[in-house]
């Protein structure tokens, strides 16, 4: 029989965790209960486990998604692109939300993908729950374009689901100009389209020949430095030559599968309701029983709410500003 035991982790600035018996109240949901007593056990007997707690959190999501990825191409290099929304926040003040986005360019598929969730080794870019927990404003998906032949799947978590959506991929009507301009160190030149009901003004170089870009925006004659609508911008931050995998989507049962074209209207009009700022999760008729699992990270003066395998839940979010409105 499983024993579903009820708890909440906080974490305090200090890397001291404390684990809660929630079990009358109806939080959250363990169904490990001897994982969950053995941890109760030892976390206050070993200092290193009240670190390590931090790591597994963060890297809870990421170790799942690795173990059932698989390898569909090899990226010739990966470039890093600083990603600003400008936008309201849930007082209607203006704010401006930032974020990176990392782009691994291969020869048959191009990932892009929000930077906390890129595989990492190094300790100076170890997994960050700030940086996770503000990306989560900005609703930036992980793309394939390429993926499944040549087509293009998005997949992205709408709280309290993961969705994922396909489609053929759309060609971007660029118009050319004659105007130039250096960029992170690139001679580029100006294009404009509009894609998807915004419109996009981009700087692109022809010294690296590539058609790549941020999130969606590809099919020019060089990769994109710099992207910019009146509420986006994308600059190109770092390139590096790395020959990193190019993984698939997990595979999971729990994936909500349909064409993109119904996921992209569910996403808007969920994010797009007047109700969003000031209360995130409006549309969620069962809030309790939608959660699966929770832990408080406590960042100054802020208490970072992660749920259902490390997802930011947001209390307070901001306007939101589609990069496709159509």
């Amino acid at each position: 029989m499983i024993i579903s035991y009820l708890c909440i982790v906080q974490i305090h600035q200090e890397y001291h965790a404390r684990i809660i018996n929630l079990r009358s109240i109806g939080i959250v949901r363990f169904r490990d209960a001897t994982a969950l007593v053995g941890l109760e056990r030892n976390i206050f007997r070993d200092k290193n486990m009240k670190k390590s707690l931090v790591t597994i959190m963060l890297l809870a999501l990421t170790i799942a998604a690795e173990g059932q990825a698989e390898t569909i191409d090899t990226a010739r290099f990966v470039a890093v692109y600083d990603y600003e929304c400008r936008t309201l926040d849930d007082e209607e003040a203006p704010v401006t939300d930032r974020m990176q986005v990392v782009v691994q360019v291969g020869e048959a598929v191009t990932k892009s993908i929000p930077y906390s969730l890129y595989p990492r080794t190094d300790e100076k870019t170890k997994a960050d729950a700030v940086a996770g927990f503000q990306e989560a404003y900005m609703h930036m998906p992980t793309v394939w374009i390429g993926l499944p032949d040549g087509k293009t799947t998005v997949r992205e978590y709408i709280f309290p689901h993961v969705f994922e959506g396909s489609e053929e991929t759309p060609e971007i009507s660029w118009t050319l100009t004659e105007d130039t301009l250096t960029l992170s160190g690139y001679l580029c030149q100006q294009a404009s389209a509009t894609y998807r009901g915004v419109a996009w003004h981009v700087y692109y170089t022809e010294e690296i020949p590539s058609s790549a870009g941020p999130w969606r925006l590809r099919g020019l004659p060089g990769l994109i430095v710099k992207a910019e609508s009146d509420a986006h911008t994308f600059r190109l931050a770092e390139l590096r030559r790395e020959a990193s995998p190019i993984t698939a989507p997990e595979k999971s049962p729990d994936v909500q599968r349909m064409k993109y074209a119904k996921l992209l209207k569910h996403k808007n009009e969920i994010y797009g309701n007047r109700q969003y700022a000031k209360n995130p999760t409006y549309y969620v008729s069962d809030l309790m029983h939608s959660i699966t699992d929770i832990f408080v990270f406590k960042h100054n003066d802020q208490q970072l709410v992660f749920a259902n395998g490390g997802h930011p839940l947001l209390t307070k979010a901001h306007a939101y500003k589609p990069l496709e409105s159509e």
